[in-house]
């Protein structure tokens, strides 16, 4: 899928979420025991915003050369990392998932997504609008339940992981 193609998707959620409100935000709720006002006002265009800002940033994943003092070069590169393995807590379920999901779709990674035991309904839910924008079977997994799906542990036990915070290997490995 093309920056183009993956704008789009991101764009067409953004507009589901936004016409659903009422049902993502009570799915929410149910989760989370949070207000409905909360979950409406707040979060649903909280998420809303936040996919449409990652859809404008397809096209902008490129390398730059950043100036720094001293006689030193600072890169930053950006590439796709392929399979992104992602767990989110149980606590602001819905914007945790958009947080994980939006970047690494934006950036044409396939994830893997565990959700936490406790608030599954809202990334469920979210999943199905995703399929409705158009997101190719397959490109988003999601597990529900007690410990880690297999598919999560091989991405953990993979000599190519790639670590988004330092040191964080020794959590996977505990796990």
């Amino acid at each position: 899928m093309n920056a183009y193609e993956r704008s789009k998707i991101l764009l067409r959620l953004a507009d589901l979420i936004e016409k659903h409100n009422d049902q993502v935000a009570t799915l929410e709720t149910w989760d989370t025991g949070k207000l409905y006002e909360q979950a409406s006002k707040i979060e649903v265009p909280m998420v809303v915003r936040l996919l449409r800002y990652y859809a404008g940033r397809t096209d902008k994943i490129h390398d730059m050369t950043i100036p720094a003092d001293g006689p030193y070069h600072v890169q930053t590169l950006h590439e796709p990392i392929e399979v992104a393995g992602q767990i989110i807590p149980w606590n602001f379920p819905l914007l945790m998932f958009s947080w994980k999901i939006g970047h690494a779709l934006a950036c044409g990674n396939t994830v893997v997504l565990k959700t936490a035991e406790q608030t599954p309904l809202s990334a469920f839910y979210v999943a199905h609008l995703l399929q409705e924008a158009g997101l190719p079977e397959g490109v988003l997994n999601i597990s529900s339940g007690f410990g880690l799906p297999e598919r999560l542990v091989q991405i953990t036990r993979s000599p190519y992981l790639r670590d988004s915070i330092p040191n964080s290997h020794h959590q996977w490995k505990k796990t």
